[in-house]
């Protein structure tokens, strides 16, 4: 039952709430958050906001512009685990306290515009969405840089590389081989426990849950599993699901990342994104076509595939992201669609003959980036295609693996590093502009600050591995 802010007062007063917690999402897609004593929190909360400067915020207002507001949604509130005194928890989205309108940089709000947005166009008024954020599990973690050093370490009880090492009790082995990490039970898979409590956490938190398992890679490769649910309330998920894993984990003195490619040689890590348009209460990709698919969600995959250059600046944010989609690791480096072949960046999953469970899944996502960004951005692709009645081309049901170097190069792929996908979005970013939903200003300001935070800074480092290629030339 979705809790009203009544229902938030009366829990914090039968429930004896000294302290109420508000997060809120900033641009690269990072919880901050702010702890209020709970008679802060009243009814013209849920409307007005809770003030706070937004001045130091990545991404956000300048210092002479720095009043915001948080308006707490009630829907979202739980009680935080993780917290020594009893906390209640809840999402925020930001607005303007002196227009009252949302903040244009508040990803969330923009999320919330995009599902508007949808239902304003007649084509269907919900969006489902349904992500696999992946993750690794580590003992211990260092990293540095400076002038004249650079390095990373991290470390697993389960790693490939610790079979030789001395322990504690022994070296019982059990040490998960590259890409046999799905799905082998204990002692191979050591973080049963673990995993069972964070699904279990997750639950209490007020998420949909449904499965755990290990994941591919060695090392600690995991996953765990949620219903589908609306735009907006899928990126909460993702939040929420992100918050409770890194909690528990260091709970178990563990450390966990959602790095795209941690590991060299073996599985990233990514967020496959199930998606699907309802509209009246009945599902709209059902058919007789390709995969039992509509013609309404053959266009949306169309829309996708069109923009997906455009996208993955906003899908898969990081540098470290393009060294997950590199081809032989399962990784979706293919611009095109299928229902069998996981190289392809939508597949078309088996579900049966029912049509509420007809979905695609796509699979460039990985979980670095901005949730409500990314399946705000997903949805306005696919809804361009609706509304352009993109064809999506046919599909690609063939071994890539058996493919001539010749039709091989005539499928389309994935932009090979993050300058090259901030550049497709500078050129194609009409579509996620329609209705408002994303200002020219907001993708400006995400180019600029992934360009001179990230990919140049990267771009001027020495590498370690230059040292390996070139210190003896």
């Amino acid at each position: 039952m979705t809790k009203t802010p009544d229902d938030v007062l009366k829990m914090i007063k039968d429930q004896g709430i000294k302290m109420v917690d508000l997060k809120f999402v900033d641009l690269p897609g990072i919880w901050q958050h702010c702890s209020f004593y709970y008679n802060m929190i009243d009814e013209d909360a849920f409307t007005d906001g809770v003030p706070f400067d937004g001045s130091s915020i990545r991404g956000w207002k300048s210092i002479n512009e720095s009043d915001m507001a948080m308006v707490p949604d009630p829907s979202t509130a739980w009680i935080d685990p993780f917290m020594k005194e009893p906390t209640l928890s809840m999402i925020c989205s930001i607005k303007e306290p002196r227009s009252g309108q949302p903040y244009d940089r508040c990803p969330r709000a923009i999320a919330q515009k995009a599902e508007a947005f949808l239902q304003t166009t007649g084509i269907a008024d919900t969006a489902y969405f349904g992500p696999e954020p992946e993750f690794f599990i580590f003992d211990n973690v260092q990293y540095g840089t400076e002038m004249h050093q650079s390095y990373y370490k991290v470390d697993s009880e389960e790693g490939l590389w610790n079979t030789g090492r001395s322990e504690a009790n022994g070296n019982l082995g059990y040490k998960l081989r590259n890409k046999q990490g799905y799905f082998p039970v204990a002692p191979s898979d050591a973080f049963q426990d673990i995993r069972t409590e964070m699904l279990l956490t997750m639950g209490e938190c007020g998420l949909p849950i449904e499965k755990h398992h290990h994941e591919v890679a060695t090392g600690g490769q995991g996953e765990l599993g949620f219903k589908f649910a609306s735009l907006v309330q899928a990126a909460d998920f993702v939040m929420t699901y992100k918050y409770v894993i890194r909690n528990v984990a260091r709970k178990y003195g563990k450390t966990v990342t959602f790095m795209p490619k941690p590991l060299f040689g073996d599985n990233g890590s990514g967020m496959h994104t199930h998606q699907s348009l309802w509209k009246d209460g009945k599902p709209l990709f059902f058919g007789d076509g390709y995969a039992n698919l509509s013609p309404l969600a053959l266009n949306y995959i169309g829309g996708l595939l069109q923009h997906a250059p455009a996208l993955l600046a906003l899908t898969n944010p990081t540098t470290n992201s393009y060294k997950r989609l590199v081809p032989g690791f399962e990784a979706p480096v293919n611009l095109a669609y299928s229902q069998g072949n996981r190289s392809a960046s939508i597949r078309i999953p088996l579900t049966g003959t029912s049509p509420k469970a007809k979905r695609l899944e796509f699979r460039c996502p990985d979980a670095t980036c901005n949730p409500y960004l990314a399946f705000a951005a997903m949805l306005m692709a696919g809804v361009d295609g609706v509304k352009t009645q993109t064809d999506p081309g046919a599909s690609l049901d063939v071994d890539i693996y058996e493919l001539s170097p010749e039709e091989l190069s005539k499928i389309p792929s994935t932009p090979a590093s993050l300058v090259d996908a901030l550049g497709n979005l500078e050129k194609d970013h009409e579509f996620l502009t329609l209705g408002g939903v994303f200002s020219k200003e907001l993708i400006d300001t995400w180019v600029a600050y992934k360009l001179n935070n990230e990919a140049i800074p990267m771009s001027i480092r020495p590498h370690p591995y230059e040292f390996a290629l070139y210190y003896d030339c």
